[in-house]
């Protein structure tokens, strides 16, 4: 507490010092300096989703809904550990060139926590799927790897500012999100778009949140008293700033309606306590002074915060020279700790644990030799971009999925994009479409084994403007492959089973899609993601059995056509928790090329007990209820990781909603209960032939229901947990 006081006194002298114009300059992401007060300039705005973004040569890890796939917190703390050493490493060598422009600070507007509810949204693979736990979890461990906080515990020392986005409930359509209603109930709110950023505020001590374009049950999110000022700050009692989307505050009086000027705009969201206006409309923040739509105050605490921030990274001076020094802890990373052999090893590693073996029928891994010419086929074959996902830096050196295979098999290697990503022909003259599929049908003859690389990239799945695909502003319109693609896949399968070959499918794409084709006829079908810069080389490894696939989807594969609207945002029918058709392949899947048998017992956590005050004490509530044992032998021939998943059950959530008291009853809907929901996970390393025993702890957290009104509460009684295809019953009191 004398820590964080000093820290505050330290901001408040420096602003009390300040003008209110000097005041207002710093309230926009380019902050202007104040060279008086010694105070340089500064821009708020960079990027680290996987990676340090747009500003040249970084480490490329695979995107994040890859990195959610290896269901490694551990691993992915480690990550964002690289992540902002990179941060540092660039900051500290640009900034004594005096070089300060976009993408170049410490403030970094990651991670995107936002729950990827509907398949056709853009931009989910930003995000770590479509679980809240699963998300709340991996959020933490993101943000404590990028701030540092392992050493620093108080977190008045940051390595690099986190930032969780986009607050609150959004999910696309990214052509509407501009003046969009993202409509949520109460028990919606509390159960799946909240609960990722309450873990990022009180179990990551997140140093800042930035609000969502569009609104939330009529504010507009970024000017919404509800969502900042009653819950993040009131209910959550987060402490650090709150920053605007970028011109999402203009929206208020251009594309919502709700405001009519810029000056009312900037005043509505200041009010509501956004501290820092990426965009330009708070420019026009002394103009809402001068009109008493805010005061002075206000501008005054908004500027408080951001030195705080400033102040915590060591890139403003404190009173204390003590202080000072501590707060320069990482002044000394140079530039050599940026691009390093490690953290290109460490890239290849989380690539290898993200991909997910959807099918096999025995033709994986490959053998050296068995296949003497190995066709490679597809526009995701030679493509950096299918590396790289969106929000993404610059590796300085890519390895394909084609130059991966080449240069780890003695096989000769034959090679067709066979078709445009989605274009109809590669050649702008060629008279026919599918300018090229003569020559994949001819490597398809004239090879042993072909690879058959499809899928997406960022040109087609993304965020608004910032994509080619403008027919959908960066979402996609359906689950299939783009029309050459499928032609594609469809003349190379049949031309291989003619000709008695087999066909491997590799889909670098950042979503679900629907692979009814491939899983119907391929041999094999591997799920890659936007694997990173090392993405061709853990595509290798993974078919030439030097790594065993151990991922698992952090999201449901759906068929085409049987999915609700996009605009509504009830999760009823939505994702594993609640969609009750049939799907290609369920959220958790994933195959090894070994056999894993598991075995567990539970018990409960030593003296739980039913304490309902405890349901208002987060703290409290993430304690253990239970203890899951779980032992896992490895049955087949070759090492792997197998990823534990453990799940509370439908049947839990009736027997609870047809057990309570009176007091609970008329606000709970039997029907309106997750299917089954995440509640722990855990991966753990099996040599082939041996076994481990894992404990994994279930807390009180996960065992609450949440009410129609948004309540949660945990109520007594029976609890089935699913682990693997094994169901146990506990009974708490």
């Amino acid at each position: 507490m004398e820590k964080a006081k000093r820290l505050e006194e330290d901001a408040r002298a420096l602003v009390e010092k300040m003008t209110i114009e000097e005041v207002a300059s710093q309230l926009k992401y380019d902050a202007e300096a104040v060279k008086r007060l010694g105070i340089p300039e500064y821009n708020w705005w960079n990027e680290a989703l996987h990676g340090v973004a747009r500003a040249g040569t970084a480490t490329v890890f695979p995107q994040a809904i890859g990195l959610a796939a290896m269901f490694d917190e551990k691993l992915l703390c480690e990550i964002a550990g690289v992540i902002s050493t990179e941060a540092r490493a660039k900051y500290n060598a640009q900034s004594a060139e005096d070089d300060r422009d976009i993408y170049k600070g410490l403030t970094m507007w990651s991670p995107n926590i936002n729950i990827f509810r509907d398949p056709r949204w853009g931009r989910g693979h930003e995000t770590y799927g479509e679980d809240p736990y699963l998300t709340s979890r991996l959020g933490v461990s993101f943000i404590k790897g990028l701030q540092g906080t392992e050493n620093y515990p108080d977190c008045d020392t940051l390595k690099a500012a986190a930032c969780a986005k986009h607050y609150a409930v959004h999910s696309g359509p990214e052509g509407e999100r501009h003046h969009f209603d993202a409509k949520a109930s109460a028990k919606d709110m509390e159960e799946t778009y909240l609960p990722a950023f309450e873990a990022a505020v009180k179990e990551g001590k997140v140093e800042s949140v930035m609000g969502a374009y569009n609104r939330t049950n009529g504010e507009p999110c970024c000017g919404s008293t509800t969502l900042i000022r009653d819950i993040l700050r009131g209910k959550w009692g987060f402490k650090g700033h709150f920053v605007s989307d970028c011109w999402a505050v203009r929206d208020f009086h251009e594309n919502h309606k709700i405001t009519n000027t810029p000056a009312e705009s900037a005043a509505m969201a200041l009010n509501a306590g956004c501290d820092l206006n990426c965009g330009n409309t708070y420019l026009c923040i002394l103009a809402a002074l001068k009109e008493k739509r805010v005061k002075e105050e206000d501008l005054r605490e908004a500027c408080v915060r951001l030195m705080k921030t400033r102040m915590k990274l060591g890139i403003l001076p404190r009173t204390d020279e003590e202080e000072t020094a501590k707060t320069n802890a990482y002044a000394g990373i140079g530039y050599l700790e940026n691009d390093t052999d490690e953290h290109r090893a460490l890239a290849l590693k989380a690539a290898q644990k993200s991909a997910v073996l959807l099918k096999n029928n025995g033709v994986l891994p490959l053998k050296e030799g068995e296949y003497p010419v190995i066709g490679v086929i597809g526009p995701n074959a030679d493509s950096i971009p299918a590396l790289e996902g969106n929000y993404n830096g610059t590796a300085s050196l890519y390895v394909t999925n084609l130059e991966g295979i080449r240069k780890n098999t003695e096989s000769r290697v034959l090679y067709s994009v066979g078709s445009h990503l989605f274009k109809d022909k590669i050649s702008n003259l060629a008279k026919y479409n599918d300018d090229r599929m003569s020559e994949a049908v001819t490597v398809t003859k004239n090879s042993d084994l072909v690879i058959l690389c499809l899928g997406l990239d960022s040109t087609l799945e993304g965020e608004e403007g910032d994509t080619g695909n403008m027919f959908a502003s960066g979402d996609k319109r359906n689950l299939l492959l783009t029309e050459a693609q499928q032609r594609l896949a469809r003349s190379v399968v049949d031309t291989a089973k003619e000709n008695g070959k087999k066909v491997i499918a590799v889909i670098n794409s950042g979503s679900a899609l629907d692979l009814s084709y491939l899983d119907e006829n391929a041999d094999a079908v591997l799920q890659c993601w936007y694997s990173g810069e090392e993405g061709g080389q853990a595509l290798a490894d993974l078919l030439f059995g030097r790594a065993n696939p151990s991922g698992k989807l952090p999201l449901t594969f759906y068929k085409e056509g049987n999915l609700p609207e996009f605009t509504d945002y009830s999760m009823k029918n939505r994702t594993y928790r609640y969609y009750k058709g049939d799907v290609l392949y369920p959220f958790g899947y994933g195959l090894s090329y070994t056999e894993y048998e598991t075995s567990f017992e539970v018990e409960k956590a030593a003296g739980f007990k039913v304490d309902e005050p405890l349901i208002a004490d987060y703290e409290k509530m993430q304690s253990p209820a239970i203890y899951v044992n779980v032992t896992i032998r490895n049955r087949g021939i070759m090492d792997g990781e197998e990823v534990i998943l453990i799940f509370t059950d439908k049947e839990s959530a009736e027997k609870k909603a047809s057990s309570v008291n009176t007091k609970y009853a008329d606000r709970i809907d039997p029907e309106n209960q997750p299917i089954k929901s995440l509640c722990a996970f855990k991966r753990a390393f099996v040599k082939a032939g041996d076994k481990t025993t894992v404990k994994i702890p279930v807390s009180v957290y996960s065992l609450t229901t949440v009410l129609e009104d948004g309540t949660r509460v945990f109520l007594p009684g029976e609890y089935s947990l699913l682990i693997g295809n094994e169901k146990h019953t506990v009974l708490l009191k």
